[in-house]
């Protein structure tokens, strides 16, 4: 049975308080959410070991440095709104270190068909909860090291994805078997709670031989579509909704589009055709649904799906090759999710085209496939959302651009007459500068003006100095500005150690915050966490990376106090569909819908109409 509270406008996920305390050098450092619900109106006292150490109200935010806390403090929080009844948080001891650790089941190693070995790592992760507690559980894929670019010739072992605690109890594992390759392009795993139940769901695609949560085959297990080079190019293709609790497939349906006929996504390779992306959306306004995507090179599909007496229902389908060419060859290795019109409900910013809610067309710049999008309210003097893209084809007038989110005016744009512009961020990192700032990367290194290095204003000033690390941005101190989330690669490994990094405007350097030590990054010379998110805590974003080997997923929490009240950034709906995207193919950071930084007076907190679902317990 499921608790509606407040039915009224946008669906969103009830949250439980969220408490964490760590030790840090001044003191323990104890925080906890804010609903969007009570944002407003609620205040806190902090209890350490039953006794009220603090009084926080309805202005300042939730996080206590508590100077007299020891290792064995216990904290609990009261929350009290006018005219209810209060309510307290569990209790939670203190961590030692800003970061705690999840152990895995790491899968076993394994043989191809012609006899190479593999091992596995933790990859991608995702959240959802999957019983109705208000805590997050973590959705964990597990890459073989032998995954493949679409590009790439080779066998690649299986896929999996697995459930955890936030304590490491495993709940189930999906074992997508031979016939669904390994590497980023391939498997796009959607969590959300799509249907209001309480209860998050997972999306994905599947094959012959794809073994749910609870051991049942999806199609046929005697079945290895796999050609010599190893690539899979016939057999049956399945879009299959699983049980976030049980890992039990729901429905399964045929993945439209199929393959078509040979050449019709612009190669004859398994390249082109096998370009999968994923979303969600609020294309109604107030529930999610699905969105399930094949190719961007040429050819592009979107099909959107809701979810109904636990089936999978097609609301639309978009096809560039029914009459929408503007779309052909727009997209970009991801896709974000806005409501860029103001309309109330959400498009789908894929790559340089905009579809509308209704699955119409909204506008196409035509400036073509790129490899990083970021889509925020970046340009403090103008209305609405704007878009930054980088672009690979070349020469292009608009290389590197951002434009109006409802529109698609070019705002600003610099040409790449011979190189692909492969990396590009959107932050606010200077506070000398309104608005964000952004940087970007081409291959043989950093974009210039007049043969400086440079970062630029959102109006396209340039700003001396070195451009910044382009993989992702978190906030983590106690200010409004976002920081530097990367890592120190290591090309021989092809892996790196992450990284959080400050940037000093009045020395023009970046300050090393955090080294995190026997962690892995993700994916290569991208640098990726496993995922980026506001799992806990305050508004603050904590990060994963996963062990040396795998065996735990470490999880960083910010030490630092924060004055600045904010709501927690997974009920802003925009910001929440931006960690279930946030996996797909090329990963790439989340944006709230609203300006977060250093221009405070610029910050406009929305409080929309929403309910919070809670299943009964």
């Amino acid at each position: 049975m499921t608790q509606i509270i407040e039915k009224v406008g946008k669906q969103l996920e009830y949250l439980d308080r969220g408490l964490i305390a760590v030790k840090t050098d001044k003191g323990i450092l104890v925080r906890w959410r804010i609903q969007i619900t009570e944002y407003a109106e609620a205040r806190f006292e902090l209890y350490r070991d039953k006794e009220k150490i603090a009084d926080i109200n309805q202005s300042e935010n939730s996080n206590v440095l508590d100077k007299e806390g020891r290792m064995d403090s216990q904290y609990s929080v009261k929350t009290i709104l006018p005219g209810k009844e209060a309510t307290w948080s569990e209790s939670v001891s203190v961590h030692e270190h800003p970061y705690f650790d999840i152990p895995m089941q790491k899968p076993a190693d394994g043989i191809t068909p012609d006899g190479k070995t593999y091992t596995y790592s933790a990859n991608d992760l995702s959240v959802g909860d999957v019983n109705g507690d208000g805590r997050y559980e973590l959705f964990v894929k597990w890459y073989p090291s032998n995954a493949k670019d679409n590009a790439h010739e080779g066998y690649t072992g299986n896929t999996y994805l697995d459930c955890y605690t936030l304590e490491g109890k495993q709940l189930w594992r999906i074992d997508l078997g031979v016939n669904i390759r390994s590497g980023a392009h391939y498997t796009q795993f959607l969590v959300f709670d799509y249907d209001g139940d309480g209860i998050a769901e997972l999306l994905c695609k599947t094959a012959d031989g794809t073994i749910d949560g609870v051991g049942t085959v999806i199609g046929d297990a005697t079945l290895d579509h796999r050609n010599e080079q190893g690539f899979v190019g016939e057999g049956a293709e399945f879009l299959t909704l699983f049980d976030g609790e049980t890992g039990k497939a729901l429905d399964t349906i045929p993945y439209k589009p199929d393959r078509g006929i040979p050449g019709s996504w612009g190669d004859h390779e398994w390249n082109r055709e096998d370009r999968f992306l994923g979303g969600v959306a609020y294309l109604n306004g107030q529930t999610p649904s699905a969105l399930v995507c094949r190719g961007y090179y040429t050819r592009a599909v979107i099909v959107a799906y809701d979810v109904e007496d636990k089936k999978l229902v097609e609301r639309w389908t978009m096809d560039s090759d029914d009459g929408v060419p503007e779309l052909m060859g727009q997209g970009a290795h991801s896709l974000s999710v806005a409501d860029v019109d103001g309309d109330g409900f959400d498009e789908i910013i894929y790559g340089a085209a905009v579809i509308d809610h209704d699955g119409s067309l909204l506008y196409s710049t035509g400036i073509g496939h790129g490899d990083a999008l970021h889509v925020g309210k970046f340009d403090l003097d103008r209305d609405g959302l704007q878009i930054f893209m980088t672009h690979e084809q070349t020469p292009n007038e608009h290389g590197f651009e951002i434009h109006d989110g409802k529109t698609g005016e070019i705002l600003f744009s610099i040409p790449s007459p011979d190189e692909d512009i492969g990396r590009g961020i959107a932050a606010d990192i200077d506070p000398r500068y309104r608005g964000v700032q952004l940087w970007g990367y081409a291959p043989e290194g950093p974009l210039r003006v007049k043969g400086t290095e440079s970062y630029y204003t959102v109006k396209g000033e340039v700003i001396d100095g070195p451009v910044l690390p382009a993989n992702f941005v978190i906030w983590w101190t106690g200010d409004l500005g976002r920081e530097i989330l990367d890592h120190d690669f290591n090309p021989d490994t092809e892996d790196g150690i992450g990284t959080i990094m400050k940037w000093n405007w009045e020395k023009g350097e970046t300050e090393l915050l955090l080294k995190a030590e026997g962690t892995k990054s993700n994916n290569g010379t991208k640098g990726n966490p496993n995922i980026q998110a506001d799992l806990f805590g305050d508004w603050r974003e904590e990060v994963i990376w996963r062990a040396d080997d795998s065996t735990f997923l470490r999880v960083y929490t910010t030490p630092y106090y924060s004055p600045h009240r904010l709501y927690t950034l997974m009920h802003d709906s925009m910001y929440r569909v931006a960690i279930a995207w946030q996996n797909v193919a090329y990963n790439q950071p989340p944006h709230p819908s609203f300006y977060i930084g250093y221009d405070k007076d610029a910050i406009q907190i929305p409080l929309p109409e929403v309910h919070l679902v809670k299943k009964n317990q």
